[in-house]
C-alpha cells in the first residue's frame, strides 16, 4: 500500500455558521441611531496533504509501522509467487526450445503443465490480493479513525473552520502559510508515539 488516505468527513468541521433571522424586528425608535453590524471576517481556512502521512521519512510514524507490518506479513507469499512465475517462465522457455525436436505428446503434456501452473499463479495472486486488502483495512481503519479524530481536535484548537485535503480536492492555489501538513504530522507523532517497528525476517 503506497499511499495512505484519510477521509475527512464534511461534517467534521463547521465550514461557516450561517444564521437566518426570520423573526420580525421592532422598528428603530425615532432619533435612535441604527445599530451597525460588524463586517464578517474571513473564514479561517487551512489545507493539508494526507498523502504525506505515508512518507517514509517525514510521515506519520504509526502509519509507517502499520504498513511495514503488513508488508512483512505478506513478503513470504510474495516471494512464493515470484518463484512460481520464474518457474513458469523457465518451463515455457524450455518448451519453446524443445518443441521442434521432441515428441508432440511430450510437448502437449509440458504445455498443459505450464498452463496449470499459470492458472495456479493467477488464483493464488487473486487470493493474496483479497487477503492483503482485508488485512490493510483491519489494521489501517482504526488508525485512520484515530488520525481523523486527532485532526478534528487539532483544527478546533487552532481555530480552523474549514480544512481542505488537497490530496482529495483539487486546489488551484494555496499560500504556504495555509498548509498545516508538517505541523500536524509533528504534533501527531509527538502525542501518539509509534510502537517499535516490526523486525524483518532473519537472513540466513
Amino acid at each position: 500500500m503506497k499511499v495512505f488516505r484519510i477521509s475527512i468527513a464534511a461534517a467534521a468541521f463547521a465550514a461557516f455558521a450561517i444564521l437566518a433571522h426570520t423573526q420580525t424586528r421592532p422598528a428603530t425608535p425615532a432619533g435612535a441611531q441604527p445599530q451597525t453590524r460588524p463586517a464578517a471576517g474571513p473564514a479561517n481556512i487551512a489545507v493539508i496533504d494526507s498523502s504525506a502521512f505515508s512518507d517514509e521519512k517525514n510521515g506519520i510514524a504509526r502509519v509507517m509501522v502499520a504498513m511495514k507490518q503488513i508488508e512483512l506479513k505478506f513478503q513470504p507469499l510474495r516471494n512464493e509467487l515470484r518463484g512460481m512465475r520464474e518457474r513458469l517462465n523457465t518451463m515455457r522457455s524450455d518448451l519453446q526450445k524443445k518443441q521442434a525436436i521432441q515428441d508432440a505428446k511430450i510437448t502437449a503434456q509440458q504445455a498443459e503443465a505450464a498452463d496449470q501452473l499459470d492458472l495456479q499463479i493467477k488464483r493464488k495472486a487473486e487470493d493474496a490480493q483479497a487477503n492483503y486488502q482485508k488485512e490493510s483495512l483491519t489494521l489501517l481503519d482504526p488508525l485512520q479513525k484515530d488520525i481523523g479524530d486527532a485532526l478534528n481536535t487539532y483544527a478546533q484548537q487552532k481555530g480552523i473552520s474549514l480544512l481542505i485535503d488537497i490530496n482529495r480536492v483539487p486546489v488551484v492555489y494555496a499560500a504556504n502559510n495555509l498548509d498545516i501538513t508538517k505541523d500536524f504530522i509533528a504534533e501527531y507523532n509527538r502525542t501518539h508515539p509509534a510502537p517499535a517497528a516490526p523486525a524483518g525476517p532473519a537472513r540466513p
